[in-house]
């Protein structure tokens, strides 16, 4: 009887041993995992503010027509709009 909880005791701790080396491995992908979706937010940034400016670039070309060119700019000026309120309700 005694013996059988002496082998009980020892399965439990090895389970332990087990699940907390687990846990330290999830630990080091979660980091890990977290630091990949850092990045690839940065990127996305970066890209996103490459197309903006593509995309400028491209209104303003001299092949494009005016009616694209003015909608930018009317967009901007929204935005800007937009900062301007942010700001003065603050």
């Amino acid at each position: 009887m005694l013996e059988d909880i002496r082998k009980q005791i020892q399965q439990l701790i090895a389970l332990y041993e087990g699940s907390k080396a687990e846990a330290a491995s999830l630990r080091e992908q979660l980091g890990a995992s977290r630091q990949d979706a850092a990045a690839l937010k940065e990127r996305i940034l970066e890209l996103e503010s490459e197309i903006e400016t593509r995309e400028l670039a491209q209104a303003f070309s001299p092949a494009a027509d005016n009616s694209a060119a003015k909608e930018k700019l009317d967009m901007i000026i929204k935005e800007i709009g937009t900062c301007i309120s942010c700001l003065e309700s603050d």
